[in-house]
């Protein structure tokens, strides 16, 4: 299989089902990061991941990893400290300070290029992407955001300045999406830390059909209005 070069006329993608083994998931590369075009690769199973400098890559690997809001693992020592947390989480209060925080929170470099950061907030501005943020007292210490598809949820990127921060984001959030009627939170691809917390592989077969039963199911009106979680 070779690798397709999308043109900015379409917005068109390849199936999934062509992606290269190595590296895993590799689809396409080239066209832009509008919202039509993001919104159309999401619905499809597909994402962007690309390094500062290199054309825009769009992958969609197989297995993909995703979590079960139902199944996030909470330790015990998480457990312990969830109940005494320091924190305080909201919901799209601070969409531009997070996507930020995600961006200078990689020592090996980040992706979140100023390029991606445009993207993303026009995606928030429409009401597509959302945001979670951890406070220590008035100060933002950790986050999250992604892009809300019906009751599945594509998480893209967390960051944490303190202990905690980032699993408290999730955790938080995975009991709030569920109790909205969301089904399934979006990892792309697993990682360590994501495993600990109950994040799982499957086929991108069965990921595909997910997106394709859930992307257009509802969650209860109003749930992504401003609003303080935990």
């Amino acid at each position: 299989m070779r690798l397709i070069q999308l043109s900015r006329e379409s917005l068109n993608f390849p199936p999934p089902e062509m992606a290269l083994r190595e590296p895993n998931g590799l689809l396409a590369m080239g066209g832009d990061l509008s919202p039509p075009r993001l919104l159309n690769a999401y619905h499809r199973g597909i994402f962007p991941w690309f390094s500062p400098g290199d054309p825009i890559l769009w992958w969609s690997p197989d297995p993909r990893a995703v979590l079960y809001p139902g199944r996030f693992h909470l330790s015990r020592s998480m457990k312990r400290f969830h109940l005494r947390s320091p924190y305080r989480v909201t919901l799209n209060q601070r969409f531009t300070e997070v996507i930020e925080g995600c961006a200078t929170d990689r020592e090996e470099g980040t992706w979140i290029t100023p390029e991606v950061k445009r993207a993303w907030q026009r995606l928030f501005d429409m009401g597509h992407a959302q945001s979670v943020e951890v406070w220590l007292n008035n100060e933002l210490v950790g986050g999250m955001y992604g892009l809300a598809l019906g009751q599945i949820f594509c998480g893209e990127s967390m960051f944490s300045l303190r202990e905690n921060a980032s699993k408290t984001a999730l955790l938080v959030f995975s009991h709030y999406f569920a109790q909205q009627g969301g089904q399934l939170i979006d990892c792309q691809v697993l990682n360590p830390h994501t495993a600990s917390l109950g994040a799982e592989e499957i086929p991108r077969a069965d990921y595909l059909q997910i997106v394709h039963a859930l992307s257009d199911r509802a969650l209860t009106e109003g749930c992504w209005q401003q609003q303080t979680l935990f």
